[in-house]
């Protein structure tokens, strides 16, 4: 008895060594590489002037410099120093509902990790029980009298183990964490876009606030010259063209500040849509370039790093490690599989007897299957397993690419504007300068309308272009940050802050994203 115990014993010792030797086998496919990154040092194909332009006196004028090397603050838009954007912001985090949707989605792909790790690394166990009432002929045993009724009690444990002899399962659980991954910085790209267009969108709000005030102070000066023309009618010093071109001039100036409006109305909506709320119930700051402050410093992160820095990058990389991992998937559906199973129950004819001395039986059985002919299906998908990964190759190189391009078009928007906005600036000023001066001029009968006329136009363009340029130097220098990656990796807490959760103490665990 003891003899047989100790061989009982053994037998399962080498069976567990046998089955830990398979589970560490390797598993079939592609080991993932991580794809090196671009092998280049600059952005540009020319270099970056260290300083750029200035235009003192206006906003957006100030000094701004390249710092290479330099880290990316995880609330860039702080730079600003505009606790309006600021509060806005944190109001989008609270409650803008794409937001919210790509948390859900990281937390549902995180979940289905732990599915996939439950369901492939550990056995099915479950267990049954029945009760049923037959009645059987004699004859299925071969008697010849009667039949016979009577009661089937029984109750079971049933387990099931695949085992992972060729990685099948491995691949399976990889694929998921990549596919959460994927999720991750899906949910720190929208985090991203919504940060930066927050901060964009107040600038076009000031910038068209600026346009409009600046409109509505040339129309209230051509309406004005428009009565003195009327006047100097009247006592015949002009003639009737100089007063309708004049009418003409102040009609298409409504009309461009009715547009201005509309815009103005559409940044506003648009503002308070990112943060959550309906257009009639949001109370929007109305902001003001003058009071945003230009980031002196601009970080320049090097181009080794970018790769690991864009959320977009991140996620094109983790679906390539997903779609890596299923080809191992699908190879290993190819080789022989594994199983184990086992049961231990009872069955008697009474309930009471159910758990009798005479009422145990078990069973264990192994099994393996080798797919042989199933159509050519096992074939056909690894071989678009195969296709997926290609695709997602190419993906991540076009989504790299882009990322350098967007850098950039970002570096030489700020090198370029910089100068346009101390152009935009200079003209404005001359412009004015020169129409004040014809004005005085043709109320003193020096100057002929005309010359007004072409002056008023100039100094309408001239005054747009530079609020534009102002407004062009504050979104070109957002532009940057985030197409640097918007300093995420510094950020403490979760992308999506609801205000159950924003509320919490800062002490407690926040939820993993």
């Amino acid at each position: 008895m003891v003899l047989s115990k100790a061989l009982s014993i053994s037998r399962l010792h080498w069976l567990l060594l046998i089955t830990a030797g398979l589970l560490s086998a390797c598993a079939v496919g592609p080991d993932f590489k991580q794809p090196d990154a671009p092998k280049t040092s600059a952005y540009t194909e020319e270099p970056l002037s260290k300083k750029l332009a200035t235009a003192p006196g206006v906003p957006g004028g100030t000094d701004q410099a390249f710092i290479e090397g330099a880290d990316i603050e995880a609330q860039w838009w702080e730079l600003y120093k505009s606790p309006e954007l600021d509060l806005l912001i944190k109001k989008a985090l609270e409650k803008n509902p794409n937001l919210g949707a790509a948390d859900a989605a990281l937390r549902s792909a995180q979940e289905n990790v732990n599915a996939q790790i439950g369901g492939q690394y550990f056995p099915a166990v479950g267990l049954g029980g029945a009760a049923t009432r037959q009645l059987q002929p004699s004859a299925i045993y071969g008697l010849p009298y009667g039949s016979d009724t009577y009661n089937l009690y029984n109750t079971s444990v049933n387990v099931t183990y695949k085992l992972d002899v060729f990685g099948g399962a491995r691949r399976t659980v990889e694929s998921a964490k990549a596919q959460a991954e994927y999720q991750q910085f899906k949910l720190e790209g929208a985090y991203l876009s919504l940060t930066a267009n927050i901060v964009t969108g107040a600038i076009r709000e000031a910038a068209l606030r600026a346009q409009l005030q600046a409109t509505a102070e040339i129309l209230k000066a051509q309406q004005n010259l428009a009565e003195v023309t009327e006047k100097q009618l009247k006592i015949g010093s002009v003639n009737k063209v100089d007063l309708t071109s004049q009418q003409s001039l102040v009609a298409s100036t409504q009309v461009d500040l009715y547009t201005y409006e509309r815009n103005l109305a559409f940044a506003r909506n648009q503002l308070a849509v990112l943060t959550g709320e309906l257009p009639s119930n949001a109370s929007i700051t109305k902001f003001d370039l003058s009071k945003l402050h230009l980031p002196d410093k601009l970080p320049l992160s090097v181009p080794s790093s970018l790769v690991r820095q864009r959320p977009d990058v991140r996620a094109a990389e983790a679906q390539l490690k997903s779609t890596n991992a299923l080809v191992g998937v699908a190879t290993a559906n190819l080789l022989p599989q594994f199983n184990i199973t086992g049961a231990i129950g009872s069955a008697a004819l009474t309930s009471d007897a159910l758990f009798g001395p005479n009422a145990a039986l078990w069973s264990i059985a192994g099994g393996i299957f080798q797919p042989l002919f199933q159509g050519g299906q096992l074939l056909a998908q690894r071989r678009g397993a195969m296709a997926n990964y290609e695709q997602a190759v190419f993906q991540y190189q076009a989504t790299v690419l882009s990322a350098f391009q967007e850098v950039a078009d970002a570096l030489r928007a700020l090198e370029t504007g910089a100068q346009a906005l101390k152009a935009a600036s200079d003209a404005e000023r001359y412009s004015y300068e020169t129409l004040d001066l014809v004005q005085q001029q043709y109320k003193l009968g020096t100057a002929s309308y005309l010359a007004v006329l072409y002056y008023q136009n100039l100094y309408q363009q001239a005054k747009v272009k530079s609020v534009a340029a102002q407004a062009t130097r504050f979104a070109d220098t957002a532009a940057l940050f985030a197409a640097l990656g918007g300093g995420w990796w510094n950020r403490t807490g979760p992308a999506f802050q609801p205000k159950e959760l924003a509320n919490k103490d800062p002490n407690e665990t926040p939820r993993d994203n």
